[in-house]
């Protein structure tokens, strides 16, 4: 429980007395000017429960008072801001900062180990030459980790400064109009997990909104995993730009471990670098991943690939093994005839058209044993095609009878059987002049000739026959034999 500094003298000795507070860029404002105002144990910490000095100023215009909250040895404890309690180098909450450095320091929460643990950090940093070094575990951490680098705040974000949301504008009450110090906008969503920020689970790093807000960011951000195969120790380095070559990469990478072969291609701009091990590939990859700047260009670091793989693209693997998606709006088409589902064509193994070994011959199908096959006794034979007509010629074995479709014009007859064509008209020999084939030619069979000529005779072979409508004579311009 808290008491008021009349009555707590217990370690008066221990309260703080300083001269200007720690504070991040942020609550510092833009403004190079500020007018601070000084109140020597002016309130007790929010941590350590001990009266420390207060600093109040204004960061800037149309920007809120702001204060500090904790003590300066609790402040250097975790090394964060007096008012914010983020970190100062970073400018994170202290629970992302501790989940990615692997630090837990867990400090106490009772009043008497509380003081203890604080009257020990007090004397550790004042052990120490250096003041500006953070205490504790922390103060151990040498080396960053790569989600505090993805993460850190380079710049200030003095949108934290502004105003207070005015209660009585939310309500409709507020007569100040423009003069009102304080924000006229909606509230946050009261079910909303930043709506309600606790400044000593800030401090301590537990059930932080803020911090779970950031850390679910950084599970989200890509990130360049191992491939599987140990014998891929090759990076593939992109976006080297036209004036890097091989001296500038080697120059940077050989810190990871030795290097094998370095090959540039200088034309598309990027690069290939083979590690003796794979373990200085790894941390080669780990290390400049999404990190690694040269000559004022972000590089593309990725893993290579294995030899097997080098045409095809993880992506490009992804996109064939998916299945496409229907086109939404279309109607669904029926599935395709069992006889067609494993076979494009309806073609058995057995047709004409596939070659088969030497003296083994084509398997008869149910379809194919009635035609094959002599009629039974007392059965006559199917009568064959009239005079004129052009047999169907019958299909290979193992292909399904498929009936003619007959000409356009004629009329359809039973399968297998065409109408006779008619002759073509007939002109006297007086009248067009002969037509005769090319030497060792004959007409086709299907053509009929003319009938004989009373008192003339039958015309010659190949006369009054028509091969094509070009040769028609009244289309060519042809004039009648003079006598």
């Amino acid at each position: 429980m808290a008491m008021s500094k009349s009555t707590n003298t217990y370690n008066r000795q221990n309260w703080e007395d300083s001269d200007f507070p720690i504070l991040c860029q942020t609550c510092l404002g833009d403004n190079p000017y500020i007018r601070m105002t000084k109140e020597k144990y002016g309130k007790e910490c929010k941590i350590c429960t001990r009266p420390f000095t207060v600093f109040r100023w204004c960061p800037g215009a149309c920007m809120r008072f702001k204060k500090t909250e904790v003590c300066q040895t609790c402040a250097k404890v975790k090394n964060v801001c007096q008012t914010c309690l983020l970190d100062l180098e970073y400018g994170l909450p202290t629970q992302v900062r501790d989940v990615a450095l692997n630090m837990n320091e867990d400090m106490p929460k009772s009043d008497v180990n509380k003081e203890y643990f604080i009257q020990n950090m007090e004397r550790q940093m004042a052990a120490s030459s250096d003041g500006a070094t953070a205490a504790g575990a922390l103060g151990k951490t040498k080396s960053p980790s790569e989600v505090l680098l993805r993460l850190a705040r380079t710049t200030p974000y003095y949108k934290r400064n502004r105003p207070h949301i005015c209660s009585f504008w939310v309500k409709g009450e507020c007569k100040r109009g423009e003069e009102c110090p304080y924000r006229h906008e909606r509230p946050t969503d009261p079910d909303d997990p930043l709506a309600d920020q606790n400044i000593k689970d800030r401090y301590y790093g537990v059930n932080d909104p803020v911090a779970d807000k950031l850390l679910k960011r950084a599970a989200a951000m890509p990130r360049l995993d191992p491939p599987e195969d140990r014998s891929i120790t090759t990076l593939y380095v992109g976006n080297l730009g036209d004036r890097m070559g091989e001296t500038e990469l080697r120059n940077h990478f050989y810190q990871y471990g030795e290097i094998r072969s370095i090959n540039v291609v200088a034309k598309q701009q990027y690069a290939f670098i083979q590690f003796a091990t794979r373990s200085a590939a790894e941390a080669a990859a780990d290390r400049t991943f999404n990190k690694l700047i040269l000559q004022g260009r972000r590089l593309n670091i990725k893993w290579g690939r294995s030899q097997g793989r080098q045409g095809i693209d993880d992506d490009d693997e992804r996109e064939i093994s998916r299945p496409l998606e229907p086109v939404p709006g279309l109607p669904s088409l029926p599935p395709p005839p069992e006889e067609l589902q494993n076979n494009y064509f309806n073609l058995s193994s057995t047709a004409s058209n596939i070659p088969l070994p030497p003296g083994q011959a084509p398997p008869v199908s149910a379809a194919d044993v009635p035609r094959l096959q002599p009629p039974p006794p007392g059965v006559p034979r199917p009568p064959l095609p009239p005079p004129g007509t052009i047999p169907a010629a019958p299909p290979p074995l193992g292909v399904a009878a498929i009936p003619p479709r007959p000409p356009p014009g004629l009329p359809a007859g039973p399968p297998g059987h065409l109408p006779p064509m008619q002759p073509p008209p007939f002109f006297p020999p007086h009248v067009r002049a002969p037509i005769r084939p090319p030497p060792g030619m004959r007409p086709p069979a299907y053509f009929p000739q003319p009938p004989p000529i009373p008192g003339v005779g039958p015309p010659p072979l190949g006369h009054g026959v028509i091969h094509y409508p070009s040769q028609d004579p009244t289309q060519m311009g042809a004039t009648p034999e003079k006598k």
